[in-house]
């Protein structure tokens, strides 16, 4: 009886004005529209915008220089005028170094955006399964509440017949009472599981929602060095670590060729009044001098970050291995628990049952051995809800920790 409830408590509350997402959907659905992740994706775009100026040449300059006027601002009879015109060139390789320092900075924030998808689609995943865990819950507790009324309706005839005191009606209204206060409890339960899945969506939090799918699959293979493995090569930390610390090398480098002298060219129409018209040639290189504590500190601190990204490291790669052993170790004990309960557990909980009931009926035992032999049935199958849910959520965490699908897709 109770694993013909599992996979079907998902339709028990869907009406026409429902709409059904299944969990990719509402993956697909919270990452098309996440606020968050739109606004990451504007920063990316705006990062992608700084690459081509921070390769970009300097602007020309056009120079006039007229002098010997006669009078102020007499520029037609001035004796001596210039006119030309300036470029400054950076040393070869400057441009360059900067437009890969701008790249690995974008590249920093697309890895950014990955890790925030890769959270949200955990978040998903555990609100969708925890709407499925709740409707389990909530049909369980209507089974339940069917029992206690049964219950009630053979005390009673049985107290109408004279085979039991006033006392085992009592408690068999109390058990009834609270088998409803149960189901109340279990409809709350649903109402704010939807409103999270909702919030995640972005959507209305109390939009009509209603999804498809079951809480029940087929256990997957899993080997935790395998699993690690695959975390520390394809997590988003690892290549935007991997990112910064291309980035601060680079700057490093910036800072180091700042040492190399820059020019400027150029070149200018020559008119002396009286002698005719040359062309001059200028040629300007800066000498290192005064900016040579200023580039030191920069190196100095390029290469205190390059120090302190390798420490950081270590410590993102403990911080993985320890998520995905917890996964791991979550989804091992649930699978489990799952096959206990499915070979044992429950089947021997709801002959029990039967068995208590029949001996009720027969006046061999009293009610309080039945409402024992129930409430263990219902706890059976909650907890049976439980390793199900603990388990669907125990691998949404190893998908996550290992930054694709068990599967090896990308999320």
């Amino acid at each position: 009886m109770i694993s013909v409830l599992i996979g079907l408590s998902c339709l028990w509350s869907q009406s026409s004005e429902d709409e059904v997402f299944t969990l990719e959907e509402c993956i697909s659905t919270a990452l098309q529209q996440n606020p968050l992740i739109l606004s990451s994706l504007q920063q990316y775009q705006a990062s992608l915008a700084r690459i081509p100026q921070a390769k970009a040449f300097a602007q020309p300059s056009i120079n006039y220089d007229s002098d010997l006027q006669p009078s102020f601002f007499n520029f037609k009879n001035s004796g001596e005028s210039y006119l030309g015109v300036s470029q400054f060139f950076e040393f070869p390789g400057k441009q360059s170094v900067r437009g890969k320092i701008a790249s690995r900075e974008s590249d920093e924030i697309q890895a950014e955006i990955d890790l925030l998808k890769l959270d949200l689609a955990f978040q998903v995943k555990r609100a969708f399964y925890g709407l499925l865990h709740a409707q389990e819950k909530l049909t369980y507790a209507q089974r339940n509440q069917e029992l206690a009324q049964d219950f009630l309706s053979k005390a009673e005839l049985k107290h109408d017949a004279g085979d039991v005191a006033q006392v085992e009606v009592l408690r068999a209204r109390v058990e009834a009472a609270t088998a409803a206060n149960e189901v109340r409890a279990a409809a709350n339960d649903i109402r704010l599981a939807k409103a999270t899945l909702n919030y995640l969506l972005s959507r209305k939090k109390y939009a009509p929602i209603a999804i498809k799918g079951e809480l029940k699959r087929e256990p997957i293979p899993l080997e935790f060095e395998p699993l690690l493995e695959r975390a520390l090569i394809t997590r988003p930390e690892m290549r935007r670590i991997a990112f910064s610390l291309e980035r601060e090398q680079l700057r490093k480098k910036s800072a180091t060729m700042n040492y190399l002298p820059d020019l400027e060219l150029g070149v200018n129409r020559h008119r002396v009044e009286g002698e005719g018209a040359w062309w001059d040639v200028t040629l300007s290189v800066p000498i290192p001098l005064f900016f040579w504590q200023p580039k030191k500190g920069e190196i100095a601190e390029a290469e205190a970050n390059i120090r302190a990204i390798q420490k950081e490291v270590d410590h993102i790669k403990n911080s993985i291995a320890l998520e995905v052993e917890e996964a791991y170790m979550i989804a091992v004990t649930a699978e489990n628990q799952i096959q206990l309960f499915e070979k044992e557990i429950l089947d021997q909980a709801e002959e029990v049952y039967n068995m208590f009931l029949f001996s009720y009926q027969e006046g061999e035992i009293g009610s309080i051995e039945l409402i024992a032999a129930r409430r263990t049935l219902l706890e059976s199958a909650l907890s049976y809800a439980d390793a199900l849910f603990n388990y669907e959520t125990a691998l949404a965490a190893l998908e996550r920790s290992i930054g694709q699908t068990l599967e090896g897709e990308s999320q």
